[in-house]
């Protein structure tokens, strides 16, 4: 690697090339559908979605109206599709609102019409409409229950289709007649379209006994109505052969492993070798952390299984299960395990961050990782392993100056992680 590449600003610029990659300006375009013979409705909900509802009019050559729900922060003005924001990660009065909006848009449509349905990561949360019998209040307490346990993305969409009035193939089935044509962009381990926003127009072949189980394994505790809806089967979601599905087609537009691909061009046109590890790894994230720092360790030290200079790229979502009393953060946490296992070493820099810009529940997409950087911390009287211990990996990063603040990225394709390791 040339002397004069700074490691962390190319790192950014790598970061900044997955984001770019994903912005719905360029993915949504080349799919936009022929005119139908009646409406165009477009509908939609995620942290991307009044972006992607943007380049829709921005493209579009007709009549067209329709409703999206976005993040708070995350609105994009258009001129024929209402903008509504509401909040993440944990649902709120706007959020059900807008959910039950869009419901009774797509109540009265015909064979003649097509919904356009722009989904991308977080509309699970924007997207909140129970089924009868749930409150908003128990889905909320729900929620922050999830994000502390520790469990899967695909396991916590698994219990939110079987409880809400819109998810798991609800949506696309209100439609029918209308063809309904979803855009997603991908924010989940393996692009399976049912977790991506917890699959509105998708079928889902997953039971009600399913989602209790996913109850049992990680002690979640739910009120009586709750459990007793998904123990009768009253919670069943729409299944993938069900007739009312017949004319609803997905396309994934931007997923994690073309934003990887967009940074690995960044590192060659630099003298660096990327090598993507994977664009769906899990797993708790203080583990990935410590696995992550034994290769970057046999790199570095043997040249195996790659040469230097190189970076390793991987992407996915990992989990963290809040013991402490830290804000939690899935790269942050990754992201000092990984400092922590790596004890200073020499020459290997390190980036993780969130390219939706919010890392858990805070304004920050993630940080930054140097060599000094445990050195820098206990100059500050910070005890790394303490920090890890209680979840502050943002108290952390914040205290060296080393977090990344994007802001609203208006897009989403997951966690973006790069290991830089320099020459031996």
């Amino acid at each position: 690697m040339s002397t004069r590449i700074d490691p962390r600003d190319l790192l950014q610029k790598m970061l900044a090339a997955a984001i770019e990659s994903a912005q719905p300006a360029r993915c949504v375009p080349p799919h936009l559908p022929g005119a139908p013979a009646g409406r165009l409705l477009v509908i939609g909900a995620g942290k991307a979605s009044a972006a992607m509802a943007r380049a829709v009019e921005d493209h579009w050559h007709g009549p067209l109206s329709g409703l999206v729900v976005t993040r708070y922060g995350y609105r994009v003005p258009c001129q024929h599709i209402e903008i509504v924001e509401a909040a993440h990660p944990v649902p709120d009065a706007a959020g059900f609102r807008a959910a039950g909006r869009i419901r009774h848009l797509v109540a009265q449509l015909s064979a003649d019409d097509l919904v356009l349905c722009l989904i991308s990561g977080g509309g699970s949360a924007l997207l909140a409409l129970p089924l009868d019998g749930i409150t908003l209040a128990d889905k909320q307490a729900l929620n922050r229950q999830l994000l502390a346990s520790g469990a899967s993305i695909g396991e916590m969409n698994c219990l939110r289709r079987h409880l809400s009035a819109i998810k798991g193939g609800r949506l696309a089935a209100a439609c029918h007649p209308a063809r309904v044509l979803t855009l997603l962009i991908s924010d989940v381990p393996g692009d399976l379209p049912r977790d991506i926003a917890s699959g509105p127009t998708v079928g889902d072949a997953s039971t009600c006994d399913d989602a209790l189980a996913i109850v049992r394994r990680y002690g979640i505790e739910l009120p009586t109505q709750v459990r007793a809806l998904l123990a009768s089967g009253r919670g069943e979601s729409i299944k993938p052969d069900d007739a009312r599905l017949a004319g609803s087609e997905t396309r994934l537009i931007a997923t994690p492993q073309m934003a990887l691909e967009a940074a690995a061009k960044v590192a060659r046109a630099a003298g660096v070798v990327p090598h993507i590890l994977g664009d769906s790894i899990e797993g708790e994230a203080r583990e990935v952390g410590k696995v992550m720092a034994a290769i970057a360790r046999q790199v570095a030290v043997h040249g195996q299984p790659f040469a230097t200079p190189c970076v390793l790229l991987s992407g996915g979502e990992t989990t963290v299960k809040v013991r402490g009393h830290g804000r939690g953060g899935r790269n942050v946490e990754f992201l000092l395990s990984l400092a922590v296992a790596l004890d200073g070493r020499p020459g290997i820099h390190a980036l993780a961050a969130d390219t939706d810009g919010v890392d858990g529940q805070e304004e920050v997409a993630g940080a930054c990782l140097a060599p000094d950087s445990l050195a820098r911390a206990w100059a500050q009287g910070i005890r790394p392993r303490d920090s890890l211990d209680n979840n502050d990996g943002h108290g952390f990063f914040g205290a060296l100056g080393d977090a990344i603040v994007t802001g609203p990225t208006l897009t989403n394709v997951n966690d973006f992680r790069a290991i830089l390791i320099e020459s031996r």
